[in-house]
């Protein structure tokens, strides 16, 4: 096997071992791993009937600053329209661990909120499974994010993905534990 192979091979492993571990409502086992956990729909990252990213966001209740920061920068009609987006959303934790007033300060500067919060976007559809095959990706600001995977720790430049493939109606969340930086 090629040594690329491998590391998507180990790449596909780890990142389904990250997802969540669910059955979906009514008792269909999650096509991600089948280990026949139960969880509702909304767990497995099934996708919200008509829910964009947006309103997909707002419905989990963890992404509070995030979609503030969202509308303070202008960026909801953006990330309501078409897509696809694979967006890496970080929680409100996250946002936490930023200096005492980071966000407050850019919350005030829109075009540096714009650039933080494009650099946790990427163009089209990429889900878990797809990461696979991709060292990195361009992100809607212009720069690259790069992905890696060791033991068990799946990484989006230095955030850990904590829960993939949230699905909305016009793309998808990756949820992450650490504020992005271009």
């Amino acid at each position: 096997m090629k040594t690329q192979q491998i590391v998507s091979a180990t790449f596909l492993v780890l990142a389904l071992a990250a997802a969540p571990r669910v059955v979906l409502a009514g008792g269909a086992e999650c096509s991600s791993c089948g280990c026949g956990s139960k969880a509702s729909a909304s767990e497995a990252g099934a996708p919200a009937k008509g829910k964009d990213i947006v309103d997909t966001a707002i419905a989990a209740g963890s992404f509070k600053t995030l979609v503030a920061a969202v509308q303070a920068a202008g960026l909801v009609d953006t990330l309501k329209g078409d897509g696809p987006f694979t967006v890496f959303a970080p929680t409100d934790e996250a946002f936490a661990k930023l200096p005492k007033g980071t966000v407050e300060g850019l919350l005030k500067d829109k075009a540096a909120l714009a650039k933080i919060l494009t650099f946790h976007v990427v163009s089209g559809k990429v889900m878990a499974a797809q990461v696979v095959t991709m060292d990195q990706a361009m992100t809607v600001e212009g720069q690259n994010l790069k992905f890696s995977a060791k033991a068990g720790d799946v990484r989006v430049g230095n955030a850990r993905v904590t829960q993939a493939d949230i699905e909305a109606r016009n793309g998808v969340i990756h949820v992450i534990d650490t504020v992005l930086l271009p």
